[in-house]
């Protein structure tokens, strides 16, 4: 990695590599807001499963 960076550095180049490291770490945050949101609607969908089977079970018991 040092041996890119100053290969970038003697030859100019500092504002690609400022933008390479920005879409670096903008592509990170990305991943990691997915892989939240996926969890996020996993719990959600658990929710609503145990509501529907609440509602099930007490219909059971008022015999509808």
């Amino acid at each position: 990695m040092e041996t890119l960076v100053d290969s970038v550095v003697t030859r100019g180049d500092l504002a690609h590599l400022a933008l390479f490291l920005w879409a670096a770490t903008v592509t990170a945050l990305n991943l990691a807001l997915v892989r939240e949101l996926s969890q996020s609607n996993r719990r959600f969908s658990d929710f609503v499963n145990e509501i529907a089977r609440l509602n099930r079970r007490l219909q059971g018991l008022t015999g509808r």
